[in-house]
């Protein structure tokens, strides 16, 4: 199911620098969530295998049945929302695996993904949401009054803001030193912009719901661009430095504000005080 892949030299260089151990991998199959058996398959490409499971308490018990399968004891590579190109520690070396719909991403797009992978590894950040928030995951379903499916979706997205905040100067400074990388990271974030503006609006319309207003929104951090209130508050020195819990405040926050306007979305932005 897993073959090794070449990388162009740009890429390579960027793996050199922040993950220079990784094996790079490709999939056979587009998955969420590799099944248990064919995740087993690393083990004929890796070293060895270090299956990760995390306490049942970090969960409601409303939790999404995938989020408790990734917390249990199953081999489990892959969740929702994790994009075209996913990272683990789970090997011996870590792994940056490449779905099969990758085939379709142009070219410099796809390698940009693969340097942010190696990126992602070289900042030793979990690996998931769940780790992140770890026992504050209860916290952020309490503070969000919406469908478990809704706070994971809400939780991974903080996740991908916090990464989003201390991998963005490396992509930054690659316009001399890697300029084709460079311009596919200029150029996602410039296809994110359009939305962006408009996104309190659409929540408050019901045109685009409050999980994946976060999601788009979080997505833009990465890229440096200016984001709308409430999300404006993510963007900040304070969330590296506190994570989850300053994760779980905002969102409290937030929703006090969404409750107070009855419906609306909040229009305040700043820090969340920690």
């Amino acid at each position: 199911m897993f073959e090794s892949l070449d990388l162009a030299d740009d890429v390579a260089a960027v793996r050199a620098d922040h993950a220079p151990d990784s094996l790079v991998l490709s999939a056979d199959a587009d998955f969420e969530t590799i099944p248990p058996a064919a995740a087993e398959d690393l083990g004929l490409v890796a070293d060895s295998l270090d299956p990760k499971s995390y306490p049942a308490e970090w969960l409601p018990e409303d939790a999404p049945a995938l989020l408790v399968r990734y917390a249990g004891s199953d081999f489990t590579i892959g969740m929702p929302g994790d994009g075209t190109v996913v990272w683990t520690r789970q090997t011996v070396p870590p792994a940056v695996i490449a779905k099969k719909r990758a085939e379709g991403t142009p070219t410099d797009f796809l390698d940009f993904l693969f340097a942010e992978a190696f990126v992602q590894l070289g900042t030793d950040a979990p690996e998931h949401c769940l780790p992140f928030f770890g026992e504050h995951y209860r916290e952020l379903d309490a503070a969000v009054p919406l469908p478990p499916n809704d706070v994971y979706q809400i939780a991974a997205a903080l996740y991908e803001a916090w990464l989003g905040l201390q991998t963005r100067e490396t992509f930054a400074s690659w316009e001399e030193t890697h300029p084709r990388l460079h311009g596919a990271w200029v150029d996602a974030g410039e296809r994110l912009t359009g939305r962006l503006d408009t996104l309190p609006r659409a929540v408050a319309r019901g045109g685009t719901s409050f999980a994946e207003a976060t999601e788009y929104a979080c997505s833009a951090v990465k890229h440096g661009l200016d984001l709308p209130a409430p999300f404006a508050a993510l963007d900040t020195a304070a969330y590296v430095e506190y994570g989850p819990s300053y994760g779980v405040r905002w969102a409290t926050k937030t929703f006090e504000q969404l409750g107070e306007e009855d419906g609306g979305t909040a229009e305040s932005g700043g820090t969340v005080e920690e």
